[in-house]
Order: structure tokens, then sequence, then C-alpha cells
């Protein structure tokens, strides 16, 4: 029996008592006895994070007596793979097959040492990072999202009473991306070529994402010791400051641009029929035939495809159809036109199907606009830059001697403005590089979307539970980690040839559960499949097997920690 069971074979009959009863605790609710294993993989990728270190290195001077490494861990396992709050994360400690042994107190603690080191862990993972995949460090993207509160009231503003500076509460009003009534706060976040974070940064709510960009670029110069890389981000995180400030130090900018935004002279270039080429092979195209032409027509297939581009050279002028804030002497702020001189190339392109595209959803925006006429009060309706209001004017008639009627009707004009910028798309760039190469860096930005898609989402990021900006700083360090674990993982798994899903390696690695059975073995409860056949090419750990000993258990989880 002992040969066969060390070699791993072993054969033993099991009797069942179908009268026989769970076992009795004083457990409030019921627990489940099953296991998670697919947490290892997970480690895999910190262990050449060197986190460990890291802690060791901070806490070395301090009384602190708890391990910050294991605390650390498990925050990051369960914000990946059972996102809930700190105390849930605490409560369901005995579902992973460790099961560390921390309390709850010692969590928020953790989280208060995190935040002290705020920058210096930031860092520290960039650098880190470089061990598990090689950091692309040309290209960098930049993009803000925001995350609510389920709070109704912002955090007040304090002042220090021996210094007498003002400290902004992280909670406020501000314009959410969800379009929440509630206080929100602002994250900023780089990250390479290959859709890994670079860094963070966290803002009050209400202050202007514009703001951010350059002192967190100035952060990742510092981190990258001073690299020459191409700033990326779309028109709203590509204002006149930030573009001066990326043609300076041997860097450059590629950032998105509004048509209908551009001054009267790029838009009287851009409407232009001349000098417009088909993306795929330059050769000339007319645009006006590229919106007329029948694509139900076989040999209009092709063309139905393609994308026409021509490129402007702006150098000379002065207004580029952008706004700043500025801040006067009286300490008022408010938005002002940029003016100055900036060497860019603007890169417009028109396609056919995304002409459809923006017209089909405006007539559904226009037919709501209209709904809004018929039943809601006029003088309650308030214009915004991207609702369907923005269609609607005021109309005031009056007769000799009378009052006014107000009256509110579609704006024909707004819409007939609108319809004309049908298609095209503009991209401004200090580079020289062929426009199809700087548009398809453009494109790649989709990847920083992504990630603000799977932090929340997938790690339910929303709403935030915590209160002090502490604990708030902690919370999304512990989830900028996560996804950074994630894409790492993600990444490795690409570079061997398999690309798997969030959703599917999130599910893989969640339901990779083991019971033990008699406390002989341990029994796989999960099935094979294409995402756990990939884990198990990238990583010998041999967890695709239905039966398991203990101590070989215990052996990879300790050879996977050192």
């Amino acid at each position: 029996m002992n040969e066969e069971y060390r070699v791993g074979r072993v054969t033993y009959s099991l009797s069942a008592d179908f009268n026989e009863k769970v076992e009795s605790t004083d457990d409030d609710a019921s627990a489940a006895t099953w296991l998670n294993i697919g947490y290892f993989f997970l480690q895999e990728i910190m262990k050449n994070l060197f986190l460990k270190d890291f802690f060791e290195q901070k806490t070395a001077d301090t009384k602190i007596t708890y391990d910050c490494f294991t605390v650390s861990r498990f925050l990051i396992y369960a914000r990946i793979l059972d996102p809930c709050s700190k105390y849930a994360t605490w409560d369901h400690l005995d579902t992973y097959y460790e099961q560390p042994d921390f309390g709850y107190h010692h969590i928020l603690r953790f989280m208060d040492v995190l935040e002290d080191h705020y920058n210096d862990y930031l860092t520290w993972l960039y650098q880190k990072s470089n061990n598990i995949i090689k950091r692309d460090t040309s290209i960098f993207y930049y993009d803000c999202t925001n995350f609510y509160f389920e709070c109704e009231q912002p955090d007040e503003d304090i002042i220090d009473e021996v210094t007498g500076e003002i400290i902004n509460g992280l909670r406020k009003y501000g314009i959410s991306k969800e379009h929440r009534p509630n206080p929100i706060v602002e994250m900023g976040l780089f990250m390479d070529s290959k859709g890994i974070p670079v860094t963070m940064c966290l803002h009050p709510g209400n202050v202007s994402e514009q703001t951010t960009a350059i002192p967190l670029e100035k952060e990742v110069i510092k981190m990258i010791d001073g690299a020459k890389f191409i700033y990326c981000a779309d028109a709203g995180l590509g204002s006149y400051s930030i573009r001066k400030f990326n043609s300076m130090g041997g860097r450059a900018f590629i950032v998105t641009q509004s048509v209908k935004k551009l001054s009267d002279v790029l838009k009287k270039a851009v409407f232009n029929d001349y000098d417009y080429r088909l993306l795929s092979d330059d050769e000339p195209v007319s645009v006006d035939k590229l919106k007329c032409f029948d694509k139900f027509d076989e040999e209009n297939w092709k063309l139905y495809e393609e994308t026409a581009y021509k490129v402007i050279l702006a150098d000379k002028v002065v207004d580029l159809g952008l706004y700043e804030e500025k801040q006067f002497k009286n300490g008022n702020v408010r938005q002002v036109k940029a003016k100055g001189l900036l060497k860019q190339r603007v890169i417009i392109t028109f396609s056919r199907k995304m002409m459809e595209y923006q017209r089909t959803v405006r007539n559904r925006q226009i037919e709501r606009a209209i709904c809004l006429l018929n039943t809601k009060d006029p003088e309650e309706i308030k214009k915004g830059p991207n609702d369907v209001k923005r269609f609607l004017k005021r109309s005031a008639k009056t007769t000799s001697g009378e009052a006014a009627s107000v009256s509110y009707i579609l704006d024909e004009k707004k819409i007939a403005e609108e319809e004309k910028c049908d298609g095209y798309y503009a991209v401004a760039t200090n580079l020289d590089d062929p426009a199809k190469d700087i548009l398809a860096i453009s494109h790649r930005r989709y990847q920083i979307e992504d990630c603000f898609r799977i932090m929340k989402t997938n790690f339910t990021g929303r709403p935030v539970n915590h209160r002090k900006p502490c604990r708030i700083k902690a919370h999304f360090l512990i989830c900028y980690t996560a996804l950074l674990v994630h894409r790492l993982l993600e990444c490795k798994l690409d570079n061997q040839g398999t690309h798997v899903t969030p959703a599917n390696l999130i599910n893989t690695l969640k339901n990779m559960n083991v019971v033990n059975v008699h406390d002989m073995e341990y029994m796989a409860l999960y099935k094979g499949s294409k995402t756990l056949d990939a884990l198990t090419q990238l990583f010998p750990l041999n967890l695709d097997r239905l039966h398991y000993k203990p101590k070989e258990l215990n052996k990879k989880i300790k050879k996977i920690l050192k």
C-alpha cells in the first residue's frame, strides 16, 4: 500500500452511509469545503515581482509583526478571483489551499503601510515586471477614467493648521463617465505598447484630466531613466501644453484630434477632396466617390472596407482649435483658446463604413430628441455636448406688444454640421513616419480601455467602499497590481502563441478547486480546457490532474513561494 502510494497509484474502497449527517459547526452559515489552487499560477507571476523583498525593506525598522507579503498576496488573488469588500475577502480566506492566518485588522493596517510607500511601490512594480516581460518603452499610452462611491456627500478640503496647506478630499463631484450622481475619484493610467500597465495616478473627481498627464509623465521619465518615447492619447488628453511637452527631450506625440474643433483653415483642407489616397496601396481616391458608390455592387465590396487618408501640414497654424484651462491672477479658472506655434502634421482619414455607422447612431439620437420635445417641459431641457439634447434649440417668437412665446425645435443647422464630419477621423503628430504606421500606433489605444474594463468589470473595482483617502489609494494600488499580474500572465500566454480572453482566464483560475477526500488525497472539482492546457504548458505545475497527494500540493506552493 505505501509503495503504491509513493508511486502515485492507490486502490482503495469507499463506503458511504447515506444517513450520515455533515459535520456540525457553530458557524452562522454553511461553508463550502473546496479549496482553490488556481492562484498557484498567479503566484508564478508574482514571485518575480519580489514583493516580499519590498515589504521587508519598508518595514525593517518598524514594529510590524504580521506578514505584509502574505496579506498583499491574498488581497491581489482575491481581487482577480473573488472581488469583494476587504472584510468579505478576509472572511473567504478559508477557500484558498494555503489557509492563511491573519485578521481583518491586519488588512486595514497593511493598506496604511501600502499607501505610505505609494510612489516607491509603483516604481518597484515597473522595474521588477521587466523580469517577467521585457517592457517596450518606445510607446506609452495614457488615459483617464473615474470610479464612483456609494455616498451622497463629497469629501471636504482640509487646511493644515501648521503649514496652511490645503489638502483636497478625494471623493468629489465631477463629470462621471458612467453618468452617475455620486462622488468620484479620477484614475490616470500609463500603458506600454503590449497592453501592460506602467504606472498610475489618483486625483479628486473634480480635477480636469488634462492637468494629470504631464505630472504623471514626468514620473514615468524618472522611472525609465529619461528614455525617449511616443506619447499616445485621445483628444481629451492631447491639449496644446501636452503636445508641446512631448515635443521636447526627444519625445513625440500621437493624439487624436476632433475634426469639429479644427481651425477653419484646417477644416477647409479636410473637406477639400484633393490629395486623398487609399491607405492600403496609396492610390489616389475621391472621397466624394467613397460617399456615394453602390456598396451592394460586388465590384465595390473591397472599396467599402477601404480607408482614405491625407496629410495636412499644420506647422504654421497658430489657432489649433484647442482649449486650455487658464488660471487668472484673481484665482478664476476658465477655458481659453490655445495659441502657439507647434510643429505637427494632421492625418485625416475617411471611412465609408464609419460614415454610415455615425449616421445610424445620430438618426437614433434625433428620434430620441423628438420624443423629448413631446414628453418634456422644454424649459427643463439642458443641452450636453454628446447627448441628444444638443439637437434642440430654443426659439422665441413674439408679435408686437406681446410677450415672447418660447418653444423648442430641432436644430437643423447643428445636425447638418455634424453630418458633414461623418466618416472623418483625425490624428495629430510631430513624427514624420508614414501615415499607416502612425494610425496603427493610435489604433492600439483600445488596449487601455480594456484595462479599465477589466478593473471595473472583472475586478469589480467600483463602487469603492472605503472612506479614508489612504485606504482609497491603497485599494487602487491593489487593483492596479492585480491588473498588472493579470496582464503579465496574458502577455506570457500570447508570447507562447495562445490568446486567452480575460473572462476565460479568470473563470479557469477561479474554478480550479480541489476537495479533501478522507485526508488521503485532493480530488479536482474542475474539468480540462484550452486555457488550462495553455497554463500547464506555460508553467510546469502539473495542475491538470484529477488526483493530488497532499504532500505534492504542499511542495508546489512552497516552490513557487521561494
